[in-house]
């Protein structure tokens, strides 16, 4: 029998509890599946007196994760603490300069410094693993890298964060607000304390990065992805959704455009009867498309102590055979930079939101200045009558660039009938 793969896990919160109680539970078919018992040797946990429901018995405790990195008897080290510094950054880096494998759920750290980090694994020889840091239990990262290997990718698409599409989910079936739902995902643990890396689109963003490295051939890019979050969508524009035959989802979107490679996070409408537009509540999905293999489509739970302690498994059993692959599907020294194609050269139609006060000539104004800057309406929604009040008005463009599109929104923000901030979402029709 092979010997044991030793691993020191760094992290035991949900992921990192969840990972070791998946690891006891599923002992026998893991073996069977690689050939070689998975043994625990080493954790590292702020507080070793916490009561994480698995049994940590003879396993050796660090507090610190760094010097568990450089002192545990391990062939892998498991970093689950999260950031993308600190002692998450620091003790990687000290693993790989130990030799040993790294297996990471940390989409942080590799949206900020995966590229370096892969170099640096792949130097001496070692794996740098994170199905886990893309999309929880989606095995997306395996479908890009080995699964979709003789392909060329023109497109991938997705919904990436699990609690802006509860969110979005709740708000469009029950009409709430955006500030009633979120208070109920933070209770019910869907949300953080802070959400601000989930509702602002940075979590999203983090995986679009790394899901357009392994799509692309390209050095991960954080830098380059435009990020909107969902602070600004509200319960009206989610119903006008509804009636114009769209849904509205929080997507990244990397695409190959004849300007480059654009990286895209923030709310789209897309229609009604596209597969991606049903997909709710707190599951994730990913699209991608192909020359060969056409277009192929994952789901599943994005989040939570099953689906990510999954793929971290998963990723440890592939150390576990021997099995090799590049950390983003080629060499890291051969990752390619790529021009980045720019917001303001999308070509898409446009939904917008206006408040304006209800008198005569307004909508001519408005339509006048869409006019003015090559932008074309298609559609056009007014509920009723307010003389002098306040009401809302919603229009759809045809398609035009996003450049024109900012150039009217600007104009029109500034006529004085337009009480607050027009609200824009791009329309994707996929």
């Amino acid at each position: 029998m092979t010997a044991a793969l030793k691993i020191a896990v760094a992290g035991l919160g949900t992921v990192g509890a969840g990972t070791l109680k998946l690891l006891a539970e599923q002992a026998g078919i893991i073996e069977q599946r690689c050939g070689r018992r998975i043994t625990v040797t080493a954790v590292s946990a702020r507080d070793p007196g916490k009561d994480r429901g698995v049994d940590l018995t003879g396993v050796q405790w660090f507090t610190d994760p760094v010097a568990m990195a450089n002192e545990a008897d391990a062939d892998v080290f498991v970093e689950l603490i999260g950031g993308s510094d600190g002692p998450a950054r620091a003790a990687v880096e000290a693993a790989i300069a130990k030799g040993r494998h790294v297996v990471t759920a940390n989409k942080a750290l590799l949206a900020n410094h995966g590229t370096g980090l892969a170099r640096a694994a792949e130097e001496r020889g070692l794996t740098l693993a994170f199905e886990a840091a893309v999309a929880g239990g989606i095995p997306i990262i395996k479908g890009l890298r080995e699964g979709l290997a003789a392909n060329r990718v023109s497109e991938i698409h997705g919904i990436l964060n699990g609690t802006c599409n509860y969110i979005l989910t709740e708000m469009r079936t029950t009409g709430r607000e955006f500030a009633d739902v979120l208070a109920e995902a933070q209770a019910l643990g869907y949300a953080e304390a802070d959400p601000s890396f989930d509702i602002d689109g940075i979590d999203a963003a983090h995986k679009l990065a790394i899901l357009t490295s392994v799509a692309f051939g390209c050095p991960v890019d954080f830098a380059s992805v435009l990020v909107e979050g969902i602070r600004h969508v509200s319960a009206l524009d989610l119903k006008y959704a509804e009636e114009l035959g769209f849904r509205i989802k929080l997507l990244g979107i990397a695409r190959r455009t004849a300007l480059g490679i654009e990286q895209r996070v923030h709310p789209c409408m897309v229609p009604r009867e596209a597969p991606i537009a049903t997909v709710d509540g707190v599951f994730n999905a990913v699209v991608a498309q192909t020359d060969f293999a056409d277009r192929v489509w994952l789901v599943g739970r994005g989040a939570g102590a099953g689906p990510t302690a999954s793929a971290v498994v998963a990723d440890l059993i592939d150390v576990a055979r021997g099995r090799t692959t590049p950390t983003f599907g080629i060499p890291a020294n051969r990752l390619e930079p790529v021009q980045t194609s720019p917001v303001e050269g999308r070509q898409g139609a446009y939904y917008l939101r206006l408040m304006v006060v209800d008198r005569p000539g307004v909508i001519a104004d408005v339509a006048a200045l869409l006019r003015d800057h090559n932008v074309s309406m298609e559609s056009f929604i007014q509920r009723g009558r307010s003389p002098g009040e306040a009401v809302p008005v919603v229009l759809t463009t045809h398609e035009t660039t996003e450049a024109a599109m900012q150039k009217a929104l600007q104009a029109i923000a500034g006529l004085p009938a337009v009480l607050e901030p027009p609200r824009m979402i791009r329309i994707e029709q996929f």
